[in-house]
C-alpha cells in the first residue's frame, strides 16, 4: 500500500498532538511516510514539535518527521496539507469575544462580529497556504478545517476556484457521535446514514437512518426534546461548562422546528439574547479564557513533560477522536473509496431553491477526483430565510476583504442576526478595526 506524506499547517496548535496520535492509530488504512509541521510562529511550534518528535520516534520510527517555518521545506513532496491555523492565536480570539460584548452583542469565535473579525484575519493566510501547496506540490490536496470555515470556504471559492481544497468541520461529526449513542448504535456514527443541509455552523439534519434503512429520527428527537444533546449526565463534569450549556440548549433550538434536528451553533443566532445574558455574567472570562486556562495550559505542559523526560511513555497527550474524519477523507481520496461525508461545497443546485454560489454544508461522496454532491432538493422557508441572511453576511465579509471596503464590512455586521442595529454594528466595527490593525487589510 502506498505511503503518504502530510504537512500539518498550524504545527504549534494545541490540536496538533491529538491529530498526530490519531494519524498513528490509523496506519493500517492510511499509512504515512512523512509528517511535517509548518507554522509562522517558530517558538510556539518548537515545543509541540519536539514533543511530537519523541512520540513518533517511540511509536512510529519509520515515519520521517520535521518541522519548519520555511514554506518550500514544508510544502515540497507532499500528498496532503491538513490546515488548522488560527491567525492571531488565542489573544485575538479573546478580543473577538470581548469587544462585541462591550456593545451588548454576544461574543463568539465563529458567529456574529467575532466570527467576522476572525474571518477577516484568516482569508489571506489560507490563500497563502494554498499558493505554497500549489507551487511546491501541485498534485496535493488541502483538507482545511480552519475557522471560521464558512467565510474561509467562500473566500477560497472566489479567490482560488480551481484549487484542490476541501473545506470541512468536525462539529456535525461530534453531534452525530452523540446521536449514535442516543440510538445505541454499536459502531457509533458510522452506522448512520444522514441527510443534512445548511451553512457551516448553521445547519439541520432532516433524515437519519441506520444501515438497514430504519428511521432513527423519532428516537433521537425524543431525547433531544428532553435533554438536548446531553447524552450522559455522569460525563457533564468532564466537559467544560460552556459546552454543556451549548449541548443542553439544543432542546430549545429543536423546539423551534421539531421536523429537523439542529446544529448546536444555531443557539447563537436564534437565542442571542439568552447567550449574551448568560455570558455577560462573566464578561472578563469568556470561552477564550477557558481554553487558555485549560486546553492551552494542559497541552503545552504535557509537551514540556515529554521533552524533560525524553520519553512519551505515559504521556498526557490524547488522540483527537473527533478528528478521525480527517483520516476518513484523506483515505477516501487516496483510495477512491467514495465515502459519504459532510463537506462545505458550492451549492450549484444541490439545494434547489437556494443561491447556487453559496458554500453549503451537505453530504458528498469523496473519492480520488474530490467529491460528488448529494442532491438535497428544496428546503423549508424557515431554514431558507435564515440561510439567505447568513450567507449574505459571509459574502459581504469576503467582498470587504477583497475590495478593502469599510462599507461592505459594516453591512456584513449589520446583517448578522446577532446584531440589533446598524449603529451598534458601526461601533463594533470601529473597535474591531483598531484591535485588528496588524491583521486586516486597510479598509476605506
Amino acid at each position: 500500500m502506498k505511503k503518504y506524506s502530510i504537512t500539518i499547517a498550524g504545527g504549534g496548535s494545541t490540536f496538533t498532538p491529538g491529530i498526530v496520535l490519531m494519524l498513528l492509530e490509523h496506519q493500517d488504512r492510511f499509512p504515512i511516510r512523512s509528517i511535517k509541521f509548518y507554522d509562522n510562529d517558530a517558538e510556539r511550534q518548537k515545543k509541540i514539535a519536539q514533543a511530537c518528535a519523541i512520540v513518533l520516534k517511540e511509536r512510529a520510527p519509520q515515519i520521517n518527521f520535521s518541522y519548519t517555518t520555511n514554506p518550500k521545506e514544508a510544502f515540497t513532496d507532499i500528498d496532503f496539507v491538513m490546515a488548522h491555523i488560527r491567525v492571531g492565536k488565542y489573544a485575538m480570539r479573546e478580543k473577538d469575544e470581548k469587544i462585541p460584548m462591550r456593545f451588548g452583542v454576544l461574543g463568539q469565535e465563529t458567529c456574529g462580529p467575532g466570527g467576522i473579525a476572525y474571518g477577516m484575519r484568516s482569508i489571506g493566510a489560507i490563500i497563502e497556504l494554498i499558493d505554497y501547496m500549489e507551487k511546491y506540490s501541485p498534485n496535493a490536496w488541502m483538507l482545511n478545517y480552519s475557522n471560521p470555515a464558512a467565510i474561509v470556504a467562500e473566500a477560497t471559492r472566489r479567490l482560488r476556484p480551481q484549487s484542490k481544497i476541501i473545506n470541512i468541520c468536525d462539529m456535525p461529526i461530534d453531534i452525530e457521535s452523540k446521536m449514535a449513542r442516543i440510538a445505541k448504535l454499536p459502531n457509533g456514527r458510522k452506522d448512520m446514514v444522514t441527510r443534512y443541509y445548511g451553512l457551516n455552523h448553521f445547519g439541520w439534519w432532516c433524515d437519519i437512518r441506520d444501515k438497514e434503512g430504519n428511521d432513527l429520527m423519532p428516537q433521537i428527537k425524543e431525547h433531544v426534546k428532553k435533554y438536548g444533546y446531553i447524552v450522559d449526565e455522569a460525563l457533564k463534569n468532564a466537559t467544560e461548562a460552556s459546552w454543556n450549556d451549548t449541548f443542553s440548549k439544543a432542546k430549545d433550538v429543536f423546539a423551534l422546528d421539531p421536523d429537523t434536528l439542529p446544529n448546536t451553533y444555531l443557539k447563537y443566532y436564534l437565542f442571542s439574547d439568552y447567550v449574551f445574558a448568560h455570558d455577560n455574567r462573566h464578561p472578563e472570562h469568556t470561552r477564550a479564557n477557558e481554553v487558555m486556562e485549560h486546553r492551552e495550559k494542559d497541552v503545552f505542559s504535557a509537551a514540556q513533560e515529554i521533552i524533560d523526560k525524553n520519553t512519551a511513555v505515559d504521556c498526557k497527550f490524547s488522540s483527537d477522536t473527533h478528528a478521525s474524519y480527517i483520516v476518513d477523507i484523506a483515505e477516501a481520496i487516496a483510495r477512491n473509496k467514495k465515502t459519504r461525508m459532510l463537506l462545505i461545497v458550492e451549492n450549484q443546485g444541490a439545494i434547489s431553491n437556494f443561491d447556487p454560489t453559496a458554500m453549503v454544508e451537505i453530504p458528498c461522496l469523496v473519492g480520488s477526483n474530490g467529491y460528488e454532491k448529494i442532491c438535497i432538493g428544496e428546503i423549508p422557508q424557515f431554514q431558507k430565510g435564515l440561510m439567505e441572511q447568513q450567507v449574505s453576511v459571509e459574502k459581504l465579509v469576503v467582498d470587504a476583504w477583497i475590495t478593502g471596503s469599510y462599507q461592505k464590512l459594516w453591512q456584513a455586521i449589520t446583517l448578522s442576526k446577532t446584531v440589533p442595529s446598524a449603529s451598534v454594528a458601526k461601533q463594533i466595527l470601529d473597535a474591531l478595526i483598531e484591535a485588528n490593525k496588524d491583521y486586516w487589510p486597510e479598509l476605506k
